[in-house]
């Protein structure tokens, strides 16, 4: 049973769109999932590509995960890591971080594509000024039998544990269903949610409108299923009872402390990114993100 849905709001960047469900006025979270952003497909093709330059974060994590195309993420810790289809970067921000992600420049013209996911994670109470740290795992298990695979991105799905880091208890999985193809949604954990990125597909009979978010109902066991073929991303995971805040790239649980992030970022306190320290993001006056202010 689907018990609410959550159309996103798109941005256009020029040469791709996002579209973004979380946080939204009609839910701020799904498990420890704060924010949840899908962008493209798209053809970067006689363009410069993704450009996001450095910008801060506090008491979150970020999960990149790729469909198609290719991202060269920079940090403040010194990571460089360019992300592929098939891993997953995790930053977790902490007590803060800087980082920004760009088209690998000597790709564009042979890998253009552009089409994957990004979300943030909460860090649950008493996590959320841990040190920042940051992870590419590719190692990631596979379950598939003949009409549906699934990769567990983070936590543990149909008997398979990713080896992801999770501050939280935490779920989330990319399903490629082949026509006729079926997968069961299990039902251990608190909130869940799934959003059809891909084709088509149907919870119990109730079909999916694409990158709409279709939060499920908490307990119950459920099954994915496409006629003709579809991809789709499940997440959830456990509920947070104390209330977070968002505003801009800052989640916490007080809003001072999101004020004191906001008076860093605009004075030049966190930490330079190496490798990319001409460019930065001005703290907005306005930002297109928040909640709670």
């Amino acid at each position: 049973m689907i018990t609410q849905t959550i159309t996103p709001v798109t941005h256009d960047l020029g040469q791709f769109e996002v579209r973004r469900v979380l946080p939204s006025r009609q839910r701020q979270m799904v498990g420890p999932f704060i924010f949840v952003d899908e962008f493209g497909p798209a053809d970067l093709s006689g363009g410069d590509g993704m450009g996001v330059r450095p910008h801060p974060h506090i008491n979150l994590a970020t999960v990149t995960w790729l469909f198609e195309g290719a991202i060269d993420h920079r940090d403040s810790l010194g990571t460089f890591a360019t992300i592929r289809p098939g891993q997953v970067n995790l930053m977790t921000a902490g007590r803060g971080i800087v980082h920004s992600e760009r088209s690998p420049k000597g790709e564009l013209a042979t890998n253009p594509k552009m089409f994957g996911m990004q979300t943030w994670l909460a860090l649950p109470d008493g996590k959320e000024e841990i040190d920042p740290a940051f992870e590419a795992v590719t190692d990631l298990p596979m379950v598939e039998d003949q009409c549906a695979k699934a990769w567990v991105i983070m936590g543990d799905l149909w008997g398979k544990s990713a080896p992801t880091t999770t501050h939280a208890e935490t779920i989330y999985a990319e399903i490629v269903l082949a026509p006729t193809g079926a997968l069961p949604i299990e039902a251990n954990a608190d909130e869940r949610a799934v959003m059809l990125v891909g084709g088509e597909a149907s919870v119990d009979g109730v079909a999916l409108t694409p990158y709409e978010l279709a939060v499920l109902a908490p307990g119950k066991e459920m099954t994915l299923s496409s006629a003709n073929g579809g991809r789709a991303m499940l997440l959830g995971g456990e509920a947070f009872t104390t209330k977070r805040h968002v505003w801009w790239n800052f989640v916490s649980s007080d809003r001072e402390r999101i004020n004191q992030a906001k008076q860093d970022w605009r004075e030049g306190r966190f930490p330079k990114v190496p490798g990319d320290e001409e460019e930065f993001i001005p703290l907005p006056e306005v930002p297109k993100t928040i909640s709670n202010p």
